[in-house]
């Protein structure tokens, strides 16, 4: 009996949709390791931490194909809001949630740092080789707009012998939320009573002057194709686009280029309390960098699913100890033992 093409075109998608069936669950029977679980995760949050972030769920991918965990770097005042939302599996922001905020997620948050970095404070002036020493009253007046020119005495003061250009300066800033400016903002009010009045701090701030980029790779990259620009950016970026940047007085009036060794002696002034929130907005120690944070990744309490929840656990825990070696690569600090550990235990908390 001859088949319709209306019964033929039937049965053809039930043969496609019982076949994509038996991938699936042949994915799922069949991975890689001990695991047999499949799933995709979906986190949202900061630029600060992407590139090691990204690197981490690449890596974790090619050992467990069947999960899949994918981050967007939107910056962390929309992490924090997609995550109180529910829209997303976990969020990530460079500011740790204040209690307020917390309150407004019902699923419970804990909020876990999984890795520190350093921001730095780029320019491009082409004809100068060797790292421009800012002191703590110029990058405030820099981006108050009160140092308009880069032979300006304050910056020539610092620089002897810099044969600095009669140039306007350009100030980059984020457009956009961000845990970065929250970070930098913060730094700026400490040093700067001016700063704290007219300004404050905070992810978003009504810049007193200066031209907005997206995210820290848009800011890094109008610094790269303006003469005269200056901005703040993430360390990670800055290495990877080869950015020009400045060496940065500290609180002890040391001036102090990045380094692994600099960022971990800010850290180290710092005790982590229960919570895992700490703020290290101006580190005492003649070695210390002034730029210094750890950056969070925000997860439930509680979550719905328990494929989810015990996957992101997984996840979570290998970050924590096969994931760390890639952090020095990329411009990042490895965690402290101590820190390690307590971080540890907060993973151990997520439930269903």
């Amino acid at each position: 009996m001859k088949m319709s093409r209306k019964t033929y075109q039937l049965k053809h998608t039930l043969f496609v949709v019982l076949f994509t069936l038996s991938i699936i669950i042949t994915s799922c029977t069949n991975g890689l390791g001990k695991s047999n679980t499949s799933a995709t995760i979906i986190g949202a949050g900061g630029t600060f931490p992407a590139p090691l972030y990204q690197r981490w769920f690449s890596e974790y991918n090619k050992q467990k194909p069947n999960i899949r965990v994918i981050y967007q770097p939107i910056g962390s005042g929309a992490g924090v809001e997609q995550f109180t939302e529910g829209t997303i599996d976990f969020g990530g922001s460079d500011v740790a949630m204040k209690d307020d905020e917390i309150k407004k997620v019902k699923q419970g948050v804990i909020l876990l740092p999984m890795t520190a970095g350093s921001i730095v404070i780029g320019y491009k002036l082409p004809n100068i080789k060797n790292p421009l020493k800012l002191s703590r009253s110029v990058i405030a007046n820099i981006f108050l707009g009160k140092i308009q020119k880069w032979n300006d005495p304050a910056i020539a003061k610092t620089n002897p012998g810099v044969n600095l250009p009669d140039s306007p300066i350009t100030v980059i800033h984020r457009s956009e939320g961000s845990g970065t400016t929250g970070i930098f903002t913060k730094f700026l009010s400490k040093i700067s009573p001016e700063w704290k009045d007219k300004v404050g701090d905070g992810k978003a701030v009504d810049w007193p002057v200066g031209v907005g980029g997206k995210g820290n790779e848009g800011v890094a990259a109008q610094i790269q194709q303006l003469d005269g620009a200056i901005g703040y950016v993430e360390y990670g970026y800055a290495k990877q686009t080869k950015l020009k940047f400045a060496d940065l007085e500290n609180k002890a009036g040391k001036y102090i280029t990045v380094t692994t060794k600099s960022v971990t002696k800010a850290l180290d002034t710092v005790e982590l309390p229960e919570n895992l929130r700490a703020f290290i907005d101006d580190p005492t120690g003649e070695e210390a960098y002034p730029l210094v944070t750890y950056t969070w990744l925000l997860v439930y309490k509680k979550y719905e699913h328990e494929n989810k929840a015990k996957t992101l656990k997984e996840v979570l825990s290998w970050a924590l100890t096969q994931g760390q070696k890639n952090s020095e690569e990329l411009g990042y600090v490895p965690l402290p033992e101590k820190v390690l550990q307590k971080v540890k235990t907060a993973v151990n908390q997520i439930q269903t």
